[in-house]
């Protein structure tokens, strides 16, 4: 019984200690294009902008952005998502295979989101505090949609899935 709880104590000193060091050196999904696995990462790290963004357009230029959100549990959840702006505005797209539950099913940050909506995104190498908007008006969502078809011309709906998209506010 002694060994046994030295080897669990033990693990939870070493899990312990690496999100400590995780929690400084931070851990950012890895690049889809970098490698065959897509990895979520957990806290995002870069230059902190506490100032409100009026025009995203300047996000145009980025082919994917990444967004940490809040779990349950209390460590950052963090991946690479698409978006696009749409009359000055940023959009994200979460795809929803067919078969999964409407928002908030589908992703894991879909349902943090619905439980939390203040997220950080990584943009370059900075870092912007907002809050996202589930869209649910169906012009707006139109919109969106159009914009996510312009910048990339294979951005499709999954045959017989749908798109949670989602506005990004200012935090």
């Amino acid at each position: 019984m002694k060994i046994l709880l030295k080897i669990v104590g033990a693990v939870v000193i070493v899990l312990f200690v690496a999100l400590v060091v995780l929690r400084f050196t931070g851990l950012d999904p890895n690049d889809p294009k970098a490698a065959k696995d897509r990895r979520s990462g957990l806290w995002l790290k870069g230059n902190l902008v506490t100032t409100p963004v009026t025009d995203w357009s300047f996000t145009d230029k980025y082919e994917t952005i990444e967004i940490e959100t809040n779990t349950w549990f209390l460590i950052p959840h963090s991946v690479r998502i698409d978006c696009a702006t749409y009359q000055g505005r940023l959009y994200l797209n979460s795809r929803v295979p067919k078969g999964v539950a409407p928002y908030p099913g589908g992703r894991m940050w879909n349902r943090d989101v619905a439980r939390d909506p203040h997220v950080r995104l990584k943009i370059g190498n900075n870092l912007y505090p907002e809050v996202l908007l589930f869209v649910t008006d169906p012009a707006e969502k139109e919109g969106a949609f159009k914009a996510m078809q312009a910048k990339y011309p294979h951005f499709d709906l999954t045959p017989g899935g749908s798109i949670n998209v989602f506005r990004v506010t200012n935090g």
